[in-house]
């Protein structure tokens, strides 16, 4: 890890990730996590303020950039509930098969270098009844905006913590055995290439 990636990274993407627009996007989605819950992506820890301390009895945050959980834990000390930060991926918890009642991702399936293969790693540990619920930035649905997003992506990924700006986010879910109850897309303010978001609730295929 260059200095780069270890010290002014983790700062700019709290900063860039905690803009009003931002926030209120993700107030609209982890507001309705219940019980035990994974997130999955937890970064510097922007999420925990939205969660309702009555309805979710614990949260484990997990994010391979060990960095950023430095501003998590502080922001951890903030919120009523049991919560545990661990420094390691998806495929890297070991969690039991049906565990959690519900799955918390948002702004997190841009940097993952397998996300199907992860998607499918949260229906494993996701209980039958649990739900998926997730706020994401992808591929938009304009012509010339995909256009911008493809070229962009190969420069912007190292600037950006292996982010890509071109995924296809609604069929990564499916694709990882999830079906799509609920879907919401918009550009959020800002460069359109950067800020195409769909947000959602899935739960996995019978």
């Amino acid at each position: 890890m260059n200095p780069y990636e270890r010290y002014v990274l983790p700062k700019l993407i709290d900063v860039v990730c905690s803009t009003g627009n931002v926030m209120k996007a993700r107030s609209k989605i982890v507001p309705q996590a219940l019980g035990e819950v994974l997130e999955v992506g937890i970064g510097s820890g922007l999420n925990l303020q939205f969660y309702d301390s009555k309805k979710v009895t614990s949260i484990i945050g997990i994010d391979p950039a060990s960095q950023m959980q430095t501003l998590a834990r502080k922001r951890t000390a903030d919120i009523n509930i049991p919560i545990e930060v661990i420094a390691v991926d998806v495929q890297g918890i070991h969690a039991d098969t049906d565990r959690f009642d519900t799955i918390v991702m948002t702004f997190t399936l841009c940097s993952i270098d397998d996300p199907v293969a992860a998607i499918r790693e949260m229906a494993r540990v996701l209980k039958p009844d649990g739900r998926l619920l997730f706020c994401e930035h992808g591929l938009a649905p304009d012509l010339s905006i995909k256009r911008w997003q493809y070229r962009l992506t190969p420069f912007w990924k190292p600037m950006a913590g292996g982010c890509h700006l071109d995924r296809d986010i609604p069929a990564m879910i499916r694709a990882g055995g999830f079906v799509i109850d609920e879907l919401s897309e918009e550009y959020l303010p800002g460069p359109r290439p950067m800020s195409y978001v769909y947000s959602g609730v899935a739960h996995q295929v019978p």
